[in-house]
Formats: structure tokens, sequence, C-alpha cells
């Protein structure tokens, strides 16, 4: 169903590339990417569900992480593949719409959860005594139910930004999916309002975790260097190493993304930008909080051992 004061009811998803030689090898390409995603999110909810040693706070939001990485990577992904094997790539507008929100969804809570992971990394480091007390379950119930809410505060402001907006004639969307930015190229009216709203609202989803990351990492830097032990402190730099990448991957390819007006970032540079963090860094999560967490990697061959020998 169109929009009422609309009259287009599909758009045309420019996708990728319009280089047809480059389809099926994208395909390829894109699926083992989508296949590493799923395996890798679902394997780690898998090892925190099972592992009681990973019942902590810290594990507790990893988990919620990897179901995000796996919901919004499953909201932009299996479309995109379509587009490589479709001779044309249309998505209705209420389709595209209900893509939209879950995007926006998944990202901003992502934004909010990482920042919330950030401190409870501050807490483990600068408060170690009082940490089980401090991040109690309430309290990290508390905690993730703020970031599901900023979540669907977000993604209901920027959809009714987008749904004021007209469409006439236009319905050709430069882009692989229903992404903010080119559904406010294809607009008939002046979208002035709805650039400042997407603005502050990307100001405030990206700034205010931002602050709060930083905030926790400069007290822990504090922290750590009072630590006079060589072994304490790469401990504790070692906790905070993955989180650090995650953050760094996120919230640079986000802030490329929406923090410069359209006139200043062409759509095609925007494309690549949407690529890396909606495809790539739910793909590499899982592995970086692996590959480089000592307790994922003794539970996951505890886990292994007991499946070999039973």
């Amino acid at each position: 169903m169109a929009a009422k004061n609309s009259s287009v009811t599909e758009f045309i998803l420019t996708g990728l590339t319009d280089q047809l030689e480059l389809h099926i090898p994208l395909f390829f390409l894109f699926l083992g990417f989508y296949l590493v995603t799923v395996l890798g999110n679902l394997a780690l909810i898998a090892l925190i569900w099972l592992n009681s040693c990973l019942h902590t706070p810290m594990y507790f939001f990893l988990f919620n992480l990897s179901l995000i990485d796996f919901c919004y990577s499953t909201t932009i992904t299996p479309k995109m593949l379509k587009s490589f094997v479709s001779k044309k790539n249309i998505i209705l507008h209420a389709e595209c719409m209900t893509q939209l929100f879950f995007f926006c969804f998944f990202v901003i809570s992502e934004s909010f959860l990482l920042s919330v992971m950030a401190y409870d990394r501050y807490v483990a480091i600068c408060k170690p005594l009082v940490y089980m007390v401090t991040m109690s379950p309430q309290v990290c119930l508390f905690l993730l139910l703020g970031v599901y809410v900023m979540g669907l505060s977000g993604a209901m402001v920027h959809m009714g930004s987008i749904a004021s907006l007209t469409f006439c004639a236009d319905n050709l969307l430069n882009h692989f999916m229903c992404d903010i930015l080119p559904l406010l190229e294809l607009s008939c009216n002046s979208t002035y309002v709805n650039e400042l709203v997407v603005f502050l609202l990307v100001a405030i989803d990206i700034g205010m975790p931002i602050i709060t990351i930083f905030i926790s990492y400069a007290l822990i830097l504090s922290s750590i260097l009072h630590i006079h032990s060589t072994e304490g402190r790469s401990k504790a730099f070692s906790t905070c190493s993955s989180h650090i990448i995650v953050v760094s991957l996120f919230f640079g390819s986000g802030a490329f993304m929406y923090l410069k007006p359209p006139s200043i970032l062409p759509l095609d540079q925007g494309k690549v930008s949407s690529l890396f963090y909606t495809i790539v860094v739910p793909m590499l999560n899982p592995l970086i909080y692996s590959l480089r967490n000592k307790d994922v990697k003794v539970s996951l061959r505890k886990t292994l051992e007991r499946k070999i020998s039973s």
C-alpha cells in the first residue's frame, strides 16, 4: 500500500552495481558472508545459552548483540541477494517501509547496547568488588529494556519522517536496500526538515553512546594506569580489546554515512559504507569476540568435547 500522499506503490532498487557480469560472483560472495554471519551469531548465542559459566552480565549483553546482528543482517541481506539473480529488483512501498523500520530499530538498538557494554566493562574493571551488585540481573534487564526502547522510539520517528514525504513518478531507489537518504532523494517535496530530523536523531543515536563509551574508557584507562603489575594491566586491556574493535568498526562506518549531508556524500559512496555496517560488521562481531576471548574459546572447547564424548 502506498502512502496517502504518494502515487508510488513500489520502488525499484538499483542494487549494489549495474554491471551484470559481477552479479553472480557478488551473489556467492555475499551469500558466504551471510552464512558466516548466521552461523557465527547463532553459534555464539547457543554457546552462551548452554554454558552456565557464561551466564554473567558481559555475556548477557553479548548474547543480545549477536541476536541483534543476526536480525538486522537478515533484514537486509536476503533482499540484496535476490537482486543479484532478479531481472527487476522491485520492492513494494509497504515492504520498503517495513524493512526501513526494522533496520532502524536494530541499528539504533546496537548503538546503545555497545554503550551499555562499555559501562559494564567500566564497572568490572574500576569497581570489581561491587560488580555483581551493581550489575545485578534486575539492573541488566533494565539497561536492556532502555536499549530496545531507544531503538523502537528512534525507528518510529524515522518512519514518521519518511511517511510524511510525497513520492511521485520517480521510483528508482539508488541503493540495495530501503535506507533513509536514498528515499529523501526521491521525494517530490522539500526534505529540509526531514534531513534536519535525520541529522539530529543520528547525532543523538550515535552521539550519546559515543560519549558514554568515551567516558567509560577514559575512567578504565585511568584505573589501568594505577595497576602496578604488568599482568594485571594486560588482563584489563584484553577484556576491553574486542569491544573497542567492534565499537570502532560500527560507529566509524555509521558516522561516515549519516553525519554528512547527502550533497557532500554521494550515494554510491554511501552504498559502500552501508554495506560495511549492515553486512561486514555483523559477520565480524562473533569472530572478534570468539577469537579474542579466552572464556568463549574454553567454553567452545568444552562444549565440543561433551558432544564428541556423548
